[in-house]
């Protein structure tokens, strides 16, 4: 039986407000997304001596009430967004508003209670955000360069123009990215770990301190599933269905999918593994992801035990 002091709370957040719920009351609390609302919230919270609160990731939106509820001491767990629509629909919710969303979440909490959130500190919020802006500045530049020979020779300087612009920004953000890694002694060592690995360059390495900063906390199993490199099984009685790789986190992915590629052509480890899996008739792709498993694994194993690359030619051990 629940006990009566558990309070569980979800809250649904958008750009102007944040909808909280308590599980078992029907009546719902509005507060606008400003800082004085956020404080109110807080208040609110604290209030009902919540042990709980569940929130969706909303791409940052989240953030300023999350932190605030990290200063104040309550357990915060946010969570996926598809995990939780799922757990909607498992509960007989399919319509969708954000009075709904939010009574759901607070269900979510008392029925799931899914481990708090390890909010990231100002440093990695800050190497975050230069990541994210070097990867906005990375796709207008590349949109643009498409542009350039569909347009009329007439406006092309102008598009050039904004081109030339565009690089000397993504190279300020490469300069940030390095000082801001410089001035962490523990960055920079891990970074300099991950970059002894043949096929891991600036980019994969800055983006794994900025989106994993759990590599070298978890086992190698749990990492690749954080990702979402790690293949899950679609097995039902006598079927043994194809294993598929879903969810994680794509910009983790992304950098990994170019080191692996680098990796199969000059890491002798990675290219004696995926060598040996399209001999065994595995298909390129399904072989690559299998790389970018191993490579990942490696890294965390490297992270945990504070050492760098280290290959014997005799036995391809990896230290």
């Amino acid at each position: 039986m629940q006990a009566p002091q558990d309070i569980f709370v979800g809250v649904d957040i958008s750009k102007a407000q944040l909808d909280v719920a308590v599980f078992g009351q029907k009546r719902l609390a509005h507060f606008p997304q400003t800082q004085e609302g956020i404080a109110a919230f807080c208040e609110h919270v604290i209030s009902l001596q919540t042990t709980l609160v569940v929130m969706e990731a909303t791409g940052g939106m989240e953030m300023p009430a999350a932190l605030a509820l990290a200063e104040s001491g309550i357990a915060l767990s946010i969570v996926n967004p598809r995990q939780a629509r799922e757990f909607a629909k498992a509960s007989g919710r399919l319509a969708k508003t954000d009075d709904i969303d939010a009574h759901s979440l607070a269900h979510f909490a008392q029925a799931i209670r899914p481990s708090p959130t390890s909010l990231p500190d100002e440093d990695q919020r800050h190497l975050r955000a230069l990541q994210d802006r070097r990867r906005q500045l990375l796709e207008m530049y590349q949109m643009e360069k498409n542009r350039l020979f569909s347009t009329p020779v007439g406006l092309r300087p102008a598009l050039e123009e904004h081109l030339d612009w565009l690089s000397q920004q993504i190279g300020k953000v490469d300069e940030d990215l390095a000082e801001c890694l410089k001035q962490n002694a523990s960055w920079q060592r891990v970074n300099e770990q991950l970059q002894s690995v043949p096929g891991v360059g600036k980019v994969t390495a800055s983006t794994l301190l900025s989106c994993l900063p759990e590599l070298g906390q978890l086992s190698g199993k749990q990492i690749a599933a954080l990702v979402g490199v790690a293949p899950f099984a679609r097995d039902s009685g006598t079927l043994r269905g194809r294993r598929t790789v879903s969810g994680g986190r794509a910009a983790v992915r992304s950098v990994l999918y170019m080191a692996a590629l680098v990796g199969v052509r000059y890491n002798a480890v990675l290219r004696g593994f995926y060598e040996s899996l399209l001999s065994r008739g595995k298909s390129k792709k399904v072989a690559l992801v299998a790389c970018m498993r191993k490579l990942l694994v490696i890294l965390n194993a490297m992270v945990k035990a504070g050492s760098s690359w280290r290959t014997s030619s005799e036995t391809g051990a990896v230290a």
